[in-house]
């Protein structure tokens, strides 16, 4: 089945994949020491997952419409008209694991925990507000 046409449920299963495929990248691959992970390959590629696990989730919940990228700020304002604290949350996941993980490779363990647990956070409220509206 193609991605777009996964229920809303799947779709959360399957960000949720996403973000362990992350942490595992992390765990095994980018050497974590003295509170930052060394390889910033393994950063950047694990950033860039659980930001992508995130906007699958986002594409679904907000029916995208359209094929190809969204710009950030079209999630920011969808996220603006539904809930305020997630879009602050939006705004430390992009920040964390977009910018600076997958761009700059920056691997401050505190910082990743924190982008990690936004990413759930979010998801977590697309599974909530679309198991109350079934």
């Amino acid at each position: 089945m193609a991605k777009q046409q996964l229920s809303i449920e799947d779709s959360v299963r399957e960000a949720k994949r996403y973000l362990d495929n992350a942490k595992e990248i992390l765990r095994e691959k980018a050497r974590k020491e003295d509170g930052y992970y060394q390889d910033a390959k393994y950063v950047k590629m694990a950033g860039h997952t659980a930001y992508t696990g995130v906007l699958f989730a986002l594409d679904r919940y907000f029916g995208k419409k359209i094929k190809g990228r969204q710009d950030v700020d079209w999630y920011k304002q969808n996220l603006s008209d539904q809930d305020k604290k997630i879009l602050n949350s939006f705004g430390t996941v992009y920040q964390v694991l977009h910018l600076t993980m997958a761009y700059d490779g920056f691997g401050s363990a505190e910082l990743i925990k924190l982008g990690m647990q936004e990413a759930e956070r979010i998801i977590d409220w697309i599974e909530t507000r679309t198991a109350a509206a079934a």
